[in-house]
């Protein structure tokens, strides 16, 4: 839970302070005023990077050389804080008065779900960003999954590089089973951590599904390996061994590994037909919010703490009994929701208002329930 977070010089946020309440926090104003750069600095707090995309020197407001953050916050049974500046392109981070070697610290100490327009794309976009969703959930909720899904891009990286060497040196062909052993092991870790995730994932989101659906359609999921067989669990560092070799000659002919984690994918099915091929935009957009609830879920039963919840503009993207449903699966929790007009939450009977205007807070108004 936030207590309170000052920003200055980012973006267009030159000064802010914000007190938030336990409950919901609306975040409203106008279009470009600041109210998604307020939840992409909060979401900085996670040790990750901008859920936009954006580069880090971008976002340090324009004419400045430097930005910095602070927040007070409760999470593991106690009160902490930390700072975030940004100098000289990289993120220098403080937590609870002690200085770290690098942003990723924060990982784990704060956790947070996000959910934008962008995730609304989650069934139907590219394997790419359900891999994302995976991996990011895992990352707040294990920081050492993290470290190892960083030496796996790294050895995958190198063995990239080798492929495309090996055309203008093939004596080097010899030391790719070295690599390979080295990527196995790395691969054989992602994939247990991400099948044992997904088994606390999938009871979730089918109960949230089924609730979301008015109990008329029901959900599951499946994890699509590019080197396992349907089903397979056992031996996975043997299958992806003997993949890699069988794969050799179209690795080498196309200079990069075309199997492995980094290849896999995620099926979601909507009464066991796929959703993504069939599924109407009301039913992928109920399925992204039914994953985003999971996954504040999930985190909360691996962290013990429960994630702040950020809703970055979806609220007018669903309808109301949709609406109605998120705010009621959110109400124990701490939340913030971004939106042009507060009208359009009209349910909310507790929580505050906070109208921001050319980067400020201009308004507050708290709801007593």
């Amino acid at each position: 839970m936030i207590k309170e977070i000052e920003i200055s010089d980012y973006r267009n946020i030159s000064g802010l302070v914000l007190k938030p309440v336990p409950q919901i926090n609306v975040i409203y104003g106008q279009n470009a005023q600041g109210k998604t750069n307020l939840l992409e600095a909060i979401w900085l707090f996670t040790g990750g990077h901008s859920f936009r995309g954006a580069k880090d020197n971008e976002l340090i407001a324009f004419g400045k050389t430097t930005f910095e953050m602070n927040m007070k916050f409760f999470s593991q049974e106690r009160e902490q804080c930390a700072k975030i500046n940004m100098t000289n392109g990289r993120r220098n981070v403080t937590i609870n008065e002690i200085e770290k070697q690098s942003a990723s610290s924060l990982v784990g100490v704060f956790c947070a779900v996000v959910f934008s327009p962008e995730h609304l794309s989650l069934v139907k976009e590219g394997p790419a960003n359900r891999r994302n969703f995976i991996d990011g959930s895992l990352c707040q909720s294990k920081p050492a999954y993290a470290k190892l899904l960083m030496r796996y891009n790294r050895t995958l990286s190198q063995r990239n590089i080798l492929l495309k060497e090996i055309a203008k040196h093939s004596e080097l062909r010899d030391t790719l089973e070295i690599w390979d052993e080295k990527l196995a092991s790395y691969g054989v870790s992602i994939v247990k951590e991400r099948f044992s995730y997904l088994d606390m994932l999938q009871p979730a989101v089918e109960e949230i599904y089924h609730g979301i659906s008015s109990e008329k359609e029901h959900f599951s999921l499946q994890y699509d390996s590019s080197f396992l067989k349907e089903g397979q669990r056992e031996d996975i560092q043997a299958c992806f061994l003997e993949k890699l070799k069988s794969s050799r000659k179209s690795d080498l002919m196309f200079g990069y590994t075309t199997a492995g984690p980094h290849r896999d994918d995620i099926s979601f099915y909507i009464d066991k037909v796929p959703a993504r091929a069939f599924g109407s935009q009301g039913q992928q957009r109920s399925v992204a919010l039914a994953l985003k609830l999971a996954e504040s879920r999930v985190m909360e039963s691996i962290t013990g703490d429960k994630p702040v919840m950020l809703l970055d503009d979806v609220m007018s993207e669903l309808d109301e009994n949709r609406q109605d449903y998120i705010l009621n699966h959110l109400k124990d929790q701490q939340v913030f929701i971004t939106c042009c007009d507060p009208n359009t939450i009209h349910q909310l009977k507790q929580g505050a208002l906070f109208k921001i205007q050319q980067g400020r807070l201009t308004e507050q108004t708290v709801l007593e329930a």
